[in-house]
């Protein structure tokens, strides 16, 4: 162990609330100051945000009690979702949803904190309360303990952590290439499924596909460090196209799950909620993870007549504009919160149907560069194995 002293947050940051103008107020929207929301920080590539979606006004800002944070601030989602962090480049506010730190630079680095929030994001989620979405509360984060080193070894710990992040973030990128020329092969052979310019046949989902399995809700684990067992998928294990067994959490040992729960090779998993953007996305499964179980937001597709129906065809119509927009379209929710569809509503989606000798053929091409994916996937898979490794080490002082 490390030996270092643990701190709460509220002796080494400061601790921030955000909030929202009315929407109402025209006077009090597009302005100069940037205004972040949970989704700016889903949707980005690394640790820092330097612009929002929505900017605020100074009047705007004065007429609720949201707070400009400086640059170096690290910005903490703890609603809708709880977890999310980012440090920010420029001044900005942020709405109700965050908890966010301005840290006490002669004792807590901006990045060793991104870095111990992002670690340890499934002990976070665990201290959320709510009936409606969980929520964590000032007054809790304030009291959360963190290990703190010298600031030395802070930015020795938190450069070496960014490096390894920066890799895998390379990684995902190139897979990221691979599955753009998939979705080009895709339009070639088929056209814009919106238009349907080859006059595929049309069939509703509920044709081909006979149900939608879902897991359970299951309480996380927070122990991170408990040895290996039965995890059960986070809804980012599904949200860049590729299957990330990696984004899971520990469930505890007296949990019994049912088999069929259970992730295997062959499965196309969908995600029935998310924000606006990702829900309805898809991956496929290669191989069968290690105790990996489904989720109540996951769904696992089951066919009516598996022999006429090629699954990584589907995959990649439903990674299609037209299909998305479909799925979002009839997807329910406020703006800004979880988007959730029913199976109801997905299985009457129509989309093309081409015949199973086509499907095969873009199968055909699509394994083509399946050495090049596989390749990759490996790489990434062995890349968040490293990446978890040197967390659990630099947290205990190991590294």
């Amino acid at each position: 162990m490390s030996g270092w002293p643990s701190v709460r947050l509220a002796d080494c940051a400061e601790i921030v609330s955000g909030a929202t103008p009315s929407t109402s107020e025209s006077a009090y929207w597009d302005g100069e100051i940037c205004w972040a929301t949970p989704k700016d920080l889903s949707e980005l590539e690394g640790a820092f945000i330097s612009d929002t979606l929505r900017k605020i006004t100074r009047r705007g800002l004065d007429s609720c009690a949201a707070t400009v944070l400086p640059p170096g601030s690290v910005l903490f989602s703890s609603r809708a979702p709880i977890g999310h962090v980012a440090i920010n480049t420029v001044p900005m506010a942020t709405n109700q949803g965050f908890k966010s730190f301005v840290p006490l630079r002669e004792r807590l680095e901006p990045q060793f904190l991104y870095h111990w929030l992002r670690k340890n994001r499934p002990y976070l989620e665990s201290l959320g309360n709510g009936a409606t979405f969980k929520e964590v509360s000032k007054a809790v984060v304030s009291r959360i303990e963190i290990p703190l080193p010298p600031l030395p070894e802070q930015r020795r710990i938190a450069e070496i952590l960014d490096k390894a992040d920066a890799l895998r973030a390379k990684r995902r990128a190139a897979l990221a290439q691979l599955h753009t020329l998939t979705q080009s092969i895709f339009l070639d052979m088929f056209g814009d499924p919106a238009t349907n310019p080859k006059g595929w046949p049309i069939r509703l989902v509920a044709e081909y596909v006979r149900e939608f399995q879902s897991g359970r809700s299951i309480e996380a684990d927070a122990d991170e460090s408990a040895p290996a067992r039965n995890r059960v998928l986070k809804i980012s294990a599904v949200t860049s196209a590729v299957f990330m067994p990696s984004e899971s959490k520990p469930v505890p040992d007296g949990y019994v799950p049912p088999q069929e729960h259970f992730v295997r090779a062959g499965d196309l998993l969908f995600s029935r909620a998310n924000t606006t953007e990702l829900v309805g996305a898809v991956a496929y499964v290669y191989d069968t993870p290690p105790n990996i179980l489904l989720p109540d937001k996951l769904w696992r597709f089951v066919w009516r007549d598996r022999e006429h129906v090629e699954p990584l065809f589907i995959w990649a119509l439903f990674r299609t504009v037209a299909v998305r927009y479909e799925i979002g379209r009839r997807a329910t929710g406020t703006s800004g919160s979880m988007k959730n569809i029913s199976q109801e509503k997905l299985v009457g989606i129509r989309t093309i149907y081409p015949p199973i000798e086509v499907q095969r053929a873009f199968v055909q091409h699509f394994r083509k560069i399946g050495v090049l994916r596989v390749r990759h996937d490996s790489s990434i898979t062995c890349g968040e194995d490293l990446f978890a490794s040197l967390q659990h080490r630099a947290f205990r002082g190991d590294l």
